[in-house]
């Protein structure tokens, strides 16, 4: 029995030929993957060998048998070992560079504050994706005060040790945005108010002393460190409000994680009273947000600077259902406010099928409103070519 043909249209087509911008992803690991390693990549959660239970037994394992396989030159569902194995035969390079090539995305706003493993540079991801693409660096605010800690600094000089290196970081990398990963430190139920420098100096002065290590806590899974981990609520306020002083975009993690997340307290509308403090003063991007995207768009649709996308979300859930997870998140958001991002992390493959099911999923609904008479079509493209590009490229002040 043959497949249905895919769903076609004027919107499919835009989109089908559009050039995304990812303005949230991290690099690829430049080394050939076993099965093990390869599968821990796949899953938010661990590996579970003794189980019996393996990610590829998945929405997202499925989804990467369904649609990435083909890239690969296997049939459609090829088993995961016949997967595994030409994976391994091609090289990292090559399926990187199919994975890139498939994707469609020619700029990559690439976060590069988590590298428990070597992951290409933001320049080295544009290199694989094509001679015209481009990448820009965000810098992760708890990566750049661990390093302050690290490197040794007195409690009473913290706070503008932190500010000073988050400067000189954003000038040398040409970075467009910063980056916190709260909702893994503390989560998002805090006081909204800008800490006192007193109460910085003594927050620092408990962490500093502490010196504590380990813990998880990065968006793909955090291994124990060596640098002192910042979870004390008050210091991660400071973060925030220092992202504030600098006067970048801010992208915040919301929702969806691995089990260092409590997920009650990543709802993004615990930040409404700190969105009010601060309005007026920096875009404020809110990443991945399942199961919140609901909650997100409300905070998009009634504060100017905040956005989201369902970036991680969609490779996760697959094609199958990316359509339902963006009616969700446009059933309130302004148009201008939606961006694309694939938060690909460690494997080529999420790159593709993050972009494509955006792609597909995003050109379904607004192809059946246009059928509808609920959408003109010139306004259907418009959200389209705003959506995979434009917003970000306003929001980030990206060329092109």
């Amino acid at each position: 029995m043959s497949s249905p043909p895919p769903a076609t249209g004027p919107v499919h087509e835009a989109l089908a030929g559009l050039s995304l911008v990812d303005h949230h992803c991290h690099g690829v690991v430049p080394a050939d993957l076993t099965p093990e390693a390869f599968q821990s990549l796949i899953t938010e959660g661990d590996v579970w060998p003794a189980s019996g239970i393996t990610p590829f037994d998945s929405p997202v394992g499925v989804a990467v048998r369904r649609h990435c396989a083909p890239l690969l030159d296997l049939p459609r569902h090829a088993p995961a070992a016949e997967y595994l194995d030409r994976r391994a035969e091609l090289g990292w390079r090559e399926v990187t560079r199919r994975f890139l090539a498939d994707a469609g995305t020619d700029t990559f706003c690439v976060d590069t504050g988590y590298a428990p493993d070597r992951l290409t540079t933001p320049a080295e991801l544009a290199g694989a994706a094509g001679a015209q693409a481009a990448a820009y660096d965000v810098v992760r605010l708890e990566a750049v005060a661990e390093a302050v800690a690290a490197e040794g600094v007195e409690p009473d000089e913290y706070a503008s040790a932190f500010l000073a290196a988050m400067a000189e970081a954003v000038a040398e990398r040409g970075a467009v945005a910063v980056k916190s990963v709260a909702a893994y430190r503390t989560g998002f139920d805090l006081d909204p108010r800008r800490p006192s420098g007193p109460e910085v100096t003594e927050a620092a002065r408990h962490w500093l002393a502490a010196g504590g290590t380990g813990g998880r806590g990065c968006g793909a899974g955090e291994t124990a460190h060596t640098r002192p981990r910042l979870d004390d609520p008050v210091l991660v306020r400071h973060l925030l409000w220092t992202a504030v002083d600098l006067g970048l975009p801010l992208q915040l993690h919301t929702g969806f994680g691995d089990n260092d997340i409590r997920m009650h307290r990543v709802d993004p509308t615990h930040l409404t009273d700190w969105l009010h403090l601060t309005s007026g003063t920096i875009p404020v991007l809110l990443l991945h947000c399942w199961p919140y995207q609901r909650q997100a768009a409300y905070l998009a649709a009634v504060f100017e600077q905040v956005y989201l996308d369902v970036g991680l979300t969609l490779h996760y859930v697959g094609p199958a259902r990316a359509r339902a997870i963006l009616e969700e998140a446009l059933e309130i958001t302004p148009f201008r406010k939606l961006l694309y991002s694939s938060d690909a992390y460690g494997i080529a493959e999420f790159y593709q099928l993050g972009a494509l099911a955006f792609r597909q999923g995003l050109a379904g609904l607004l192809q059946d409103r246009v059928g509808a008479d609920e959408l003109s079509l010139p306004d259907a493209l418009r959200i389209a070519a705003w959506t995979g590009r434009d917003n970000a490229c306003r929001v980030y002040r990206l060329t092109g």
